[in-house]
């Protein structure tokens, strides 16, 4: 054996450097461990807010803190929040089917994916619909609609105000699985007469429409297992804040740690604009 291989006498305790007590932050200088811990349950508290140790990361770099995520791991499994029930509790026919499974964009308004998504009322005892539809560049979300009922019509006039407000952009792909409000004539006969490509997923393949399958099942995570509420109002309420929450406040790891927002505002001057006639 080599003398680099081994100890002449055993050292005590665990072998390495001592992990540092101090965490520098930009705004207020070198801080206590305690201080991080308090940052990162401040940052849980939000109503919205349940990340693990490598989002909060981030979270914390955007508050001035030059943290590493293995200490924060470590700062976090101490205090016992890397487990999540153990963080702060916060109460037709000639359709167009997809050809590519996975959708690769290069700006914003080039592929748009909507579907709908059933909510449970407690007070009345029946499902509400909340229809919503995504960016997949951006990860935006650009609309939603949430009533007891959501047909065709209701489908129609989002997206008429959608694409009126972008000034009916052109070369859109909106996909959609093949409920009946999404093959309705009415509706394929509006998109096409803006100029819109209506794209639907094959049966039973959710993964063709994952980005907009994706926030739903956040909401899921995020809202509806944790917040107790009775009528429609209430959720309602709850809905409204927490899109405006997604889109300029929660950071997206498919992003680069950003928000969709941040997203937008980088790349919206490659969205192609129809041009003006007379």
């Amino acid at each position: 054996m080599v003398s680099s291989s081994y100890y002449r006498k055993p050292s005590p305790g665990r072998k390495g450097n001592k992990p540092s007590k101090l965490t520098y932050n930009k705004h207020q200088g070198w801080v206590e461990q305690s201080t991080v811990l308090n940052a990162v349950k401040k940052l849980l508290s939000h109503e919205f807010i349940d990340c693990g140790y490598r989002l909060m990361t981030s979270y914390l770099k955007r508050e001035g803190y030059l943290i590493n995520h293995k200490k924060l791991y470590r700062i976090m499994k101490t205090a016992g929040l890397l487990k999540l029930e153990n963080r702060i509790n916060r109460s037709g026919a000639g359709r167009k089917f997809v050809k590519f499974r996975k959708v690769k964009t290069s700006r914003p308004l080039e592929c748009l994916e909507m579907d709908i998504k059933m909510v449970w009322i407690p007070s009345v005892g029946k499902n509400a619909y909340l229809l919503s539809v995504i960016d997949v560049h951006t990860r935006r979300i650009l609309k939603d609609h949430f009533s007891f009922s959501i047909k065709q019509a209701q489908v129609i006039t989002l997206l008429c105000e959608l694409f009126e407000n972008y000034e009916y952009p052109e070369s859109v792909v909106i996909r959609s699985d093949n409920g009946s409000q999404f093959i309705a004539s009415n509706v394929r006969e509006y998109l096409g007469l803006i100029g819109v490509d209506q794209e639907f997923t094959h049966v039973a393949t959710p993964e063709e429409n994952a980005h907009i399958e994706a926030y739903h099942g956040i909401l899921k995570k995020e809202v509806f297992t944790r917040f107790d509420y009775r009528t429609f109002g209430q959720i309602e309420q709850i809905l409204k804040r927490y899109v405006t929450f997604y889109n300029k406040d929660r950071l997206h790891g498919l992003l680069g740690r950003i928000t969709p927002m941040e997203k937008w505002e980088q790349d919206r001057h490659l969205i192609l604009i129809k041009k003006q006639t007379a």
